[in-house]
């Protein structure tokens, strides 16, 4: 275990990391970030911040001496850079479950390994490797890039065979992946907390709901049945013992039109949609990420009431106080300065109290 007064490291200084170095804060923990941002919003609220990229590895070796344990907030971190300080100090999630969760055909490949569904997808580095997938898995499909890729970026929807070229060149990339679309009835994610004993909890299945492929509300619990609710958190909780988790993971999954499960994508982090959480569950995804991090035993994860998290994006963001005047709502701005569309700036978990 590591104990309070010890030092947590973080990669990554975006709210995410806000968040968690708040959470940390309160059971005792300094938290150091490392970040490429001036300014960043984790840092308003870190103990100390380390202002390098994040392949830098002198500034990677000096910032694992300073702390005792390093987690990251995002996964768009070579895992080179992860697996030099995993030679240093401990990390959690590990560099490997980093290496699967960053890669778009690792993570599928990995997910359907374990009997679990996914989309059907092609690996292809060319437009003639493209143009073999599109005839295989059919149109429509989703082009996306295998790595750096969020809230809708590094991805373009193919609906007809004329768009193949310009599509591929889009995406400047030498390795992508070609997704079959799915005609799915609802998205939904789950959360599952794991620590180094095994102990491992979920949190309640809840509905993602996107504008412009950017999370816009997330509907807790999500309106689906026991059955299949039981059998998210299943999944969820097989691919954390699968990758040997310690930490968060969020697994986004497709509840599709015959009421079948195929998972989307998976975070080894805290996650947009778990926000929700900090206000709604007796243990927020924050709090318990720092908990199975650290080795202190998990948090219930059981909800006092029902909830409804909105997204503040952009401009979004210059209307935050009206919320205010509903009394079961709990704001959270991320302290940034610059308001660009599509940016996420805040949010607000608006309470289901009976």
């Amino acid at each position: 275990m590591i104990g309070p007064g010890s030092v947590i490291g973080i990669i990554g200084g975006g709210q995410l990391g806000r968040m968690m170095a708040t959470a940390a804060s309160e059971l005792g923990y300094l938290v150091h970030i490392f970040t490429p941002e001036k300014d960043s919003p984790a840092s308003h609220v870190a103990y100390k911040t380390t202002h390098a990229q994040y392949d830098d590895a002198s500034a990677l070796t000096d910032f694992a001496a300073h702390v005792d344990v390093i987690t990251f907030e995002f996964e768009n971190i070579p895992h080179e850079s992860l697996e030099l300080l995993e030679s240093k100090k401990p990390v959690c999630p590990s560099a490997s479950v980093l290496k699967i969760g960053r890669n778009r055909i690792r993570e599928k490949t990995f997910i359907n390994e374990l009997g679990i569904g996914t989309a059907n997808f092609r690996k292809v580095t060319n437009l003639a490797e493209l143009t073999k997938a599109v005839q295989e898995i059919g149109l429509p499909a989703i082009l996306k890039t295998t790595e750096l890729g969020y809230d809708g970026k590094g991805q373009v929807t193919l609906r007809a065979e004329k768009d193949l070229e310009n599509a591929w060149f889009q995406l400047k990339t030498d390795e992508a992946v070609l997704e079959a679309f799915v005609d799915f009835e609802m998205e939904i994610s789950v959360i599952v907390a794991r620590s180094e004993n095994g102990e491992a909890l979920s949190y309640v299945p809840v509905q993602n709901i996107h504008k412009n492929h950017i999370l816009d509300v997330t509907i807790a619990p999500a309106a689906v049945d026991k059955k299949l609710a039981d059998e998210a958190e299943a999944i969820a909780l097989k691919i954390a013992k699968a990758l040997d988790l310690r930490g968060l993971l969020a697994v986004e999954m497709f509840v599709t039109k015959d009421n079948k499960l195929l998972v989307n994508e998976i975070a080894p982090r805290p996650h947009n949609s778990g926000h929700w959480t900090m206000d709604a569950c007796v243990t927020g995804q924050f709090e318990q990420a720092i908990r199975a991090v650290c080795g202190l035993p998990l948090g219930n994860p059981e909800r006092f009431c029902d909830a409804e998290m909105k997204n503040l994006i952009g401009d979004d963001v210059l209307g935050a106080q009206k919320y205010l005047d509903n009394k079961n709502a709990k704001l959270h701005l991320y302290g940034k300065t610059e308001t660009r569309p599509g940016r996420k700036m805040g949010h607000v978990n608006i309470l289901k109290v009976k």
